[in-house]
């Protein structure tokens, strides 16, 4: 596989994980932190990173989300869900020292 071909199919992969966890917060009218911050344009990982710094800016805020059940390869777990509204007042608080993660504070509180 060349570098082109490599590229863009990592483009597309990047361009679907954001585009499902837009739709799926559309569907739904809610999200989890980590859907939330995938749909922002985050890859997975800073997702999660990103997520666990809001979820203590909601406790901060007395912001409590609305509780569900997130499935995976079969085993389910307690989640949490939020509003675009929601995690839009989490994003105001929230000062990250990254770029990435600074872009994606200011997508997540227009995104309500």
């Amino acid at each position: 596989m060349n570098a082109n071909t490599r590229q863009a199919r990592h483009t597309i992969r990047t361009r679907t994980r954001t585009q499902r966890a837009a739709a799926r917060i559309n569907r739904r009218g809610n999200g989890s932190l980590t859907t939330h911050c995938l749909a922002a344009g985050l890859n997975p990982k800073e997702a999660r990173t990103v997520a666990s710094s809001l979820r203590k800016a909601a406790t901060k805020l007395g912001i409590q989300g609305q509780a569900g059940i997130a499935y995976r390869k079969g085993q389910a777990r307690a989640c949490t869900r939020y509003t675009p509204a929601q995690v839009a007042a989490l994003a105001v608080i929230y000062r990250p020292r990254k770029a990435a993660y600074q872009a994606a504070a200011a997508r997540l509180a227009l995104a309500a």
